[in-house]
């Protein structure tokens, strides 16, 4: 007997899909995706709890030397959107080939951008730390960890780009499997190298980044080990990644995803701008936005997931062409963005704290840290929200231009601005600082909506 798909059901002139099959999906990709977040997170925290038991200088130098590399993940991550944008269009379509294809283009460009920061970290560390902070002990301690980081980015790079798009074309468990392997070695390698044990000297922040080396060259061995040999579903070879991506996967990443890699390198250069005002605010203000970070993450992992999920369901959905169900969906995840949006402030709000507790920091950076967790429970409800419109549905339906002009307007024009005189012309607290750097997530929240109900922001690929 055939069935029927109920109707969606309306709130406020908009769509909640009653669709079982489609909660399914959402989960399917969810799941493994805020699961591989948390994992990563923990090891974020237990970083963080490692190095500041060793001092401020040591803490505020790990974060600020990350805040660099965390410009070349963010950009990996522009990458990794275009190219899903295209990868899930094509598999919804069911073009393995134009698939495949696309991942070729997704390693070349990792690569190319790899080799850059190499050079960069390699030859101008100092430089680089002294764009964040003016005070010498941070820089020379920044410095030892970047000059072991320069190694990172080939093997990160690349593995991070493959397995993440993997989860477009309907296979998300593996980069989950990938950082669980990483989180067992990057732990043991750290507690070996931070404080010199089994034999080893003692590096301490020196430590942490060679293991993140040695966990990240474990995450792309087993990567490509999956990927090239052992996957059947999409059937990537090692002639697949040599062969160049062809005329019409360059034209529709021209159309739909490059859009998206200048979004992220914008965002990933605001982000920047805003670690260069709280570090020049001071050790502990860095010291306890670091800690505060690691917990707001660790709250807004389903968040992610339910972007993550947005992107590739939306994409499938566009890619068959299915518009009118496109736009359902897209207002659905709208409400699921709100309500896990109101989840995680709460979830900030009531074990911030706690978790601030754990760590072994200055009592002045544990008071500035708690003051901080109040604005972080105000900025993750919008974090969710605005994340799962920008680097969900609108990017998944292929409106990466519109969602360039959101991220120029509103960060670059009000947040940075804003956040500068506030924290480092009116000397505001560290929490009424933050707020003004994130208010463009508050703006995005609402803003994305209306281009969500316009239903203009649907672009399919294009054959050439």
């Amino acid at each position: 007997m055939q069935t029927t798909t109920k109707p969606p059901f309306k709130l406020f002139g908009m769509s909640i899909v009653r669709d079982p099959d489609f909660y399914r999906q959402v989960l399917r990709i969810m799941l493994p995706v805020a699961a591989q977040q948390a994992i990563n997170i923990g090891v974020n925290m237990m970083d963080t709890v490692m190095l500041g038991s060793l001092g401020e200088a040591q803490l505020s130098a790990s974060s600020l030397a990350n805040s660099f590399y965390n410009l070349f993940t963010i950009l990996c991550m522009g990458i990794i959107g275009g190219c899903s944008v295209l990868a899930a269009q094509y598999w919804g379509a069911q073009d393995k080939v134009s698939a495949r294809r696309t991942f070729s283009l997704a390693l070349r460009l990792s690569l190319s951008l790899s080799l850059i920061f190499a050079i960069v970290t390699a030859l101008f560390p100092a430089q680089i730390m002294r764009l964040y902070t003016p005070e010498p002990d941070v820089i020379a301690y920044g410095v030892r960890y970047l000059r072991i980081t320069t190694f990172v980015y080939l093997f990160h790079g690349c593995a991070q780009v493959i397995s993440f798009l993997m989860r477009s074309v309907q296979q998300p468990r593996l980069g989950l499997l990938v950082s669980c392997v990483s989180f067992a070695v990057n732990i043991f390698a750290n507690w070996v190298f931070i404080f010199g044990k089994l034999g080893a000297p003692r590096m301490e922040i020196a430590g942490a980044a060679l293991g993140t080396l040695i966990a990240r060259m474990v995450e792309f061995a087993v990567t490509f080990t999956y990927v090239l040999v052992i996957d059947r579903k999409l059937g990537l070879r090692i002639p697949d990644l040599i062969r160049g991506p062809g005329r019409e996967i360059f034209h529709n990443y021209r159309r739909l995803g490059l859009a998206v890699l200048f979004s992220d390198g914008i965002l990933g250069l605001g982000i920047n701008a805003m670690n260069m005002v709280l570090g020049r605010m001071g050790a502990a203000v860095v010291a306890a936005n670091a800690t505060c970070q690691v917990v707001d993450r660790l709250f807004t992992v389903v968040g992610t997931g339910i972007g993550n999920a947005a992107s590739i369901v939306t994409g499938n959905t566009v890619g068959r062409g299915d518009t009118k169900k496109a736009l359902e969906q897209g207002q659905t995840f709208y409400w699921l963005s709100c309500a896990f949006g109101a989840i995680a402030a709460v979830l900030v709000l009531l074990f911030g704290r706690m978790t601030v507790g754990a760590y072994s920091i200055d009592e002045s950076t544990r008071v500035i840290a708690n003051q901080m967790m109040l604005s972080y429970s105000v900025i993750s409800f919008f974090q969710i929200m605005q994340n799962v419109m920008t680097k969900g549905v609108l990017r998944g339906g292929g409106d990466a231009r519109f969602l360039l002009v959101a991220d120029v307007l509103f960060l670059w024009i009000v947040s940075l601005p804003l956040g500068f005189v506030v924290g480092l012309v009116l000397h505001a607290p560290a929490w009424l600082t933050i707020l003004c750097l994130r208010i463009d997530w508050a703006i995005k929240s609402f803003w994305c909506l209306h281009r969500l109900n316009s239903g203009k922001w649907i672009r399919r690929t294009e054959r050439v």
